[in-house]
Formats: structure tokens, C-alpha cells, sequence
């Protein structure tokens, strides 16, 4: 059936998975909720494999027409001093400005000034890939029926861009890495603080997932997001390297991609990042694969001593134990980016707080569909919305308990978020 693109769907989760209630009182459980949430998954049957899907997103158009303002915020934190940009989902408009990408343009001082509202609209935060932005089609998907839906069920939605992404220019040496968690932290709590009757929520797509749910694991049972949902999240970064290392066309078509993209970021605002003495472009210039940028630029940058050490801290896999809000991560088997080897089959038996929806079929960040749509928005759509409309999420039961017990061990404990990397 999988030459006909009827891909299989599984799920891994918690034998206790975390116990909701829906708003009518009736009782439900995450599983339950991301089951209910998820299609039938039938996908292109002439992209009959994870490259083949993957190597489509190249034939780009302009994918669903969402239309943005753009606001540039600086990091309040002198650690991570710099700007960043956040892209607001606005009605349309027939403004153009040639220097941001297609239909984004930038908030005016007075528009900004009265941006902050009393609404209890539910709010998207989103983050995406490695060196995308707003523009993005995979995420414009997720985005177009959650903000054309009339009513009670409109969303409000932000893009936050990496820094120097979606032609935003870098005021700092300071870019971003895979657990650059700082300016997500920033933008939620502005949100909070702009509008405080909104319940928030999260969404992620490939290195924009890992960052994601590295964030709510920091936060802990203190994150202001109430739900979130991860796309194409390559969890365990070091094995997705070395996976990526080991075939030709992990090697020399993927890698080499990424890291050419990564190269022509960085040179492209060189006359900042250059202020990093840590940091020699000669080096990078002779960077071919994306595991030999983060060599010579992550490494350095933040003080590991090889890019393994990078993976390894900044890999989300572990942040599954910290997390406190019902997370739902969407992969597919035959990503040949995010890698089967490296899903947390295992971890996510461990926490209630996550389900893990693994498609046979679907590539990287891709699940096109006969006609050009990509069905992993239809489980996130779903499952954004049972969670804003159906579910109570303001009385959501700690269930911590139902995580492994460490009573019999006196003296170790396992931190899941006490990273080899901290700010001195």
C-alpha cells in the first residue's frame, strides 16, 4: 500500500498517558486527543520515499498567502544582547517592502504601540528550520486554517525568525545554535505581558522543534505555553549527523545543502559576526558539510571542543523529561534528515506529557499530498485546535507522578536540562 502513498501511522507513548478533561467534563488522555487528531495519512504516490518527498520541497511556490508585520526586539539579556525579528500574522494588505520577504512588511511605530489586547484568542508562537524564516511554506500550511477560521475559532499567530534569517540583519556577533532558547523565552513572555488573557501555544518545524521543545523543557511546569506541537524535530543531534555522514546522499546532497546554506548566512553578515575573534572565515569559507560549520562555528562560538559535544548538549531528546504541557511530535520514519535512529522511541515511554505520531512515509518536513498540501497540518491543525476549543487546559493534573520513580536512589539524580554548556 505504500507504493500507492497510504503511508502507516504509530504511536509511541506513556503506558499512563497524561489524563485531560474535555471542557464538557468528560475525561480523555493525550493519546486519545493526538489519535483523534490524526488523518489517514495518503501522500503523493510519485513521491515514493522519504528522498524523493524530501527533494520536492526544492520546487518552492508561494504556498499559502499569509501576510505579515514585522517587529525588530532586542535581547534584554546581556548574554545574548542582540536583535532578533518577530514576524505578527496580519489581514492582508497591499504593502510591499523589497528588502523582507513576500507579503511582510514592517509594523509602523503607531501600529506597534496599540498592538496589546484583552482577547482570549488562542496565539500560535512558531519557530522554524535551520535557515528558514516566516516564509516558509511547511509552517505557512499549519498556519492558513487556523487564522482564516471565523469567530470564536480565529488564531492569532508570530513567527519568531532566527537570528540574521528571512532578511533580518544581525546587530551582535551573536547568532543562534539548536538550543538558542533566549529570544523564544523574550517573545512568550512580551506575549504574556501584551496579552494576558491569551492562552498561548507552540509549534515547531525541524531545528525549530528541537529549539521548541528545549524551551519548554527549561520552563518546566512554568511554561507559559499551554500545548505545543513538534514537526520533523531531528532530536538526537549526533546521531543525525553521523547518520547523515554515512551515506552519499546524506553527505553530499543533504549535508553539503545545509551547510552551503549555513555558509552563505553567516557571510552574508559577516561585518558582525567577523567581531567574534573566535571565529576564522577563512575556515568557514572552506566549510563543505553542515557537521564542518558547526565545527568551526558552533564550536567556537560557545565554547565546545568539537561539534559532537555541540549535538550532544544541545540535542532535545532528554528535554522530554523536563517538560510539564502535553506535547505532540510528528516524524516520519523516512526522514532522511531527522532520522528513525534518532527519534526518542524510548524517552517518550517515560513522560505522560508526550505522544510521538511516527509516519512510514513523509521525508523531511515534507508529506506532500496529490495536489501540493502537506498532511502533517492536518494533525497539527487538529490537535491545536482540541486543545484551544475541546480540551480544559486550565486544569490540567501534574503528572509527574507517573514518571519513573527514583525513590530507591539516595544519593544520584538525573537532571534532564543541566546542560554541559551554561552562561558564567
Amino acid at each position: 500500500m505504500e507504493w500507492l502513498g497510504h503511508a502507516s501511522i504509530s504511536f509511541t507513548n506513556c503506558a499512563t498517558p497524561l489524563a485531560l478533561t474535555k471542557k464538557d467534563g468528560t475525561p480523555t488522555d493525550l493519546l486519545s486527543v493526538c489519535e483523534e487528531s490524526t488523518p489517514p495519512c495518503r501522500l503523493n504516490p510519485l513521491l515514493f520515499n522519504g528522498h524523493v518527498q524530501t527533494m520536492w520541497t526544492a520546487l518552492k511556490n508561494d504556498g499559502p498567502p499569509i501576510f505579515y508585520k514585522r517587529k525588530i526586539f532586542e535581547n534584554e539579556d546581556p548574554a545574548y544582547h542582540g536583535s532578533f525579528a518577530v514576524d505578527f500574522v496580519v489581514a492582508t494588505n497591499t504593502e510591499v517592502d523589497e528588502t523582507l520577504p513576500i507579503r511582510t512588511t514592517y509594523f509602523t511605530e503607531e501600529a506597534f504601540e496599540g498592538i496589546g489586547s484583552l482577547d482570549n484568542r488562542p496565539m500560535l508562537v512558531v519557530l522554524h528550520g535551520l535557515s528558514g524564516g516566516s516564509y516558509e511554506i511547511y509552517l505557512k500550511h499549519v498556519l492558513a486554517p487556523l487564522i482564516v477560521a471565523e469567530g470564536d475559532r480565529h488564531w492569532e499567530a508570530c513567527v519568531i525568525n532566527s537570528r540574521g534569517c528571512a532578511n533580518h540583519t544581525i546587530t551582535s556577533s551573536i547568532l543562534y545554535n539548536a538550543r538558542a532558547t533566549w529570544d523564544c523565552r523574550q517573545t512568550v513572555k512580551w506575549l504574556r505581558k501584551k496579552f494576558p488573557n491569551r492562552p498561548l501555544f507552540g509549534a515547531g518545524f525541524s531545528l525549530g522543534a528541537n529549539i521548541l521543545t528545549n524551551y519548554i523543557g527549561e520552563e518546566g511546569a512554568a511554561c507559559e505555553l499551554k500545548s505545543a506541537v513538534v514537526c520533523s524535530n531531528p532530536w538526537n543531534l549526533d546521531a543525525g549527523s553521523l547518520a547523515l555522514q554515512r551515506t552519499w546522499l546524506g553527505r553530499e546532497i543533504y549535508s553539503k545543502t545545509m551547510g552551503a546554506n549555513m555558509k552563505k548566512l553567516i557571510e552574508r553578515h559577516h561585518d558582525e559576526a567577523s567581531k567574534n575573534p573566535a571565529l576564522d572565515f577563512e575556515k568557514i569559507r572552506n566549510v563543505k558539510y553542515l557537521h564542518e560549520f558547526d565545527r568551526e562555528v558552533q564550536g567556537p562560538t560557545w565554547g565546545y571542543p568539537t561539534e559532537g559535544a555541540y549535538y550532544r548538549d544541545a540535542s532535545s531528546t532528554d528535554s522530554l523529561f523536563s517538560i510539564r504541557i502535553p506535547l505532540f511530535a510528528i516524524n516520519a520514519k523516512d526522514d532522511p534528515i531527522a532520522v528513525d535512529e534518532a527519534l526518542p522511541y524510548e524517552e517518550v515511554k517515560q513522560t505522560p506529557y508526550a505522544v510521538l505520531c511516527t509516519t512510514s512515509l513523509g521525508g523531511h518536513l515534507s508529506w506532500f499530498e496529490i495536489g501540493g498540501h502537506r498532511w502533517h497540518a492536518r494533525p497539527a491543525v487538529n490537535f491545536l485546535n482540541k486543545m484551544a476549543f475541546e480540551v480544559d487546559i486550565e486544569n490540567i493534573v501534574d503528572s509527574a507522578k507517573h514518571m519513573p520513580s527514583k525513590d530507591h536512589l539516595s544519593h544520584a539524580r538525573f537532571h534532564p536540562m543541566n546542560r554541559k554548556w551554561i552562561n558564567e
